[in-house]
């Protein structure tokens, strides 16, 4: 197996792991899914082709976990999440790490409860219904483990990508190191 083909299985790994970590017990939106996204765009590189496994990985651990209406906007934002890191963070260091990150995480906040919004149910389809949505969903947020979507869910995305960019950069700093006895 090629160094490549090895990098390939190992990030691959990664990301199916980010996506079976949704089915364990964790406190609200402290995941690894967003930073799932993100790594993948970053670290995946053969263009779209690199969005299949991890969307693979998420529909697998919904289909388990279930459906509800508004995935539609799950979906989106997990794909433009994944742009933020195909086309900016192909190299960087931890600030822009942070930034894609937080960045991320807002967008992906942004998206999914415009879904929410779209549906007409709990909001009247207006600026004032959509200010209404996003106003509803901080408190959403209030009884996570950090206290707020500012914090938990960015710091689970902060945490999850040092975890998975991290363990890519010491497996490909040893394990893919050529070996001294060749």
């Amino acid at each position: 197996m090629t160094t490549k083909n090895h990098r390939l299985l190992f990030i691959s790994i990664l990301i199916l792991s980010a996506a079976f970590s949704r089915l364990i017990p964790h406190p609200a939106n402290f995941t690894a899914i967003g930073a799932m996204a993100l790594f993948a765009g970053a670290r995946m590189r053969f263009g779209a082709g690199g969005l299949v496994i991890p969307m693979v990985a998420l529909l697998l651990s919904d289909v388990i976990i279930g459906f509800h209406t508004t995935m539609w906007g799950v979906y989106v934002g997990f794909v433009l999440v994944w742009l933020i890191g195909n086309i900016w963070l192909k190299e960087g260091g931890f600030r822009k790490i942070a930034i894609a990150s937080i960045g991320g995480s807002t967008l992906f906040f942004l998206v999914s409860n415009f879904a929410v919004w779209m549906q007409g149910t709990y909001y009247p389809l207006s600026l004032e219904g959509l200010a209404a949505c996003y106003a509803a969903a901080i408190p959403f947020y209030s009884n996570d483990i950090f206290g707020s979507f500012a914090l938990n869910s960015v710091m689970g995305d902060l945490f999850f990508n040092g975890v998975l960019l991290g363990a890519l950069s010491l497996y490909s700093r040893f394990a893919l190191k050529p070996s001294a006895a060749h």
